[in-house]
């Protein structure tokens, strides 16, 4: 499929201050409106700036807390009607957590869950709504090489993503003939404030490296991608390794 430009309509980024979120937004802001939304809207100027500065024709904030379920359907289309259509909406909120905690604290694994997979199924489903609805638009849902085979170091945060990984595949199945577009990333580990403290893993990416690739695969309408891509097939032979090696394997 050749490449051409993303869809019309404004760039939406929830988790406004996220790393690889800002980067996308960075690349695809030049002549677009961009509304960020996150916790603490109103100390997003550097953020606002920055957009700005890569060309935005305006950058507007709203307050998103993912967590709250019950708020995501009126936001949302509040945002639609307030700024115009979407043209592209990144989901790039997420918690990594902490496993020790959540192997011994319900309500720590719970809320990991709660973040990384159900507040993720509720905006997804609301938004597919709403681009069904205008006929096209591009949704960039954030899995994670963590979610393809759970392992035992990181079991809370992977089951999460596994689940939005499930979820989103079938979305995009759901969403195909409709006009809407949905990519799938599955990064490994990616260098950045998320990750602070923690020892790179081998074929580690940057923020700017996931954005140039989700950029490109959004033009391409591509549906799923792996960064960098040769984590695909790295991860495909992982998956025959036998359980007893699998469960001493590194987060």
């Amino acid at each position: 499929m050749g490449v051409r430009e993303c869809d019309e309509g404004l760039i939406l980024l929830l988790g406004g201050r996220s790393e690889m979120g800002l980067e996308i937004a960075e690349r695809l802001a030049p002549g677009r409106v961009v509304v960020l939304g996150a916790r603490r809207s109103g100390q997003l100027a550097a953020e606002r700036e920055l957009l700005t500065r890569a060309g935005a024709t305006a950058v507007h904030t709203v307050e998103f807390d993912a967590d709250d379920l019950a708020g995501h359907q009126a936001l949302l289309e509040k945002i639609v009607a307030e700024y115009g259509r979407i043209g592209v909406a990144v989901l790039a909120f997420g918690i990594l957590g902490n496993q020790a905690v959540a192997e011994q604290d319900p309500a720590a694994a719970v809320a990991v869950l709660q973040t990384d997979f159900v507040a993720q199924v509720s905006v997804l489903t609301t938004l597919a709504n709403l681009l069904r609805a205008q006929g096209s638009g591009q949704l960039v849902v954030f899995s994670s090489v963590a979610g393809i085979r759970v392992r035992r170091a990181n079991y809370v945060y992977g089951s999460a993503k596994a689940g939005l990984d499930g979820f989103a595949h079938g979305l995009s199945d759901a969403l195909h003939g409709t006009g809407v577009h949905l990519l799938l990333v599955r990064p490994g580990f990616v260098i950045g404030r998320m990750t602070d403290g923690m020892d790179p893993a081998p074929l580690s990416s940057t923020p700017g490296q996931v954005a140039d690739a989700v950029v490109r695969a959004l033009r391409k309408r591509t549906a799923r991608i792996h960064v960098p891509g040769t984590l695909r097939p790295m991860f495909f032979a992982l998956r025959l390794l036998p359980q007893s090696i699998w469960r001493r394997m590194p987060r």
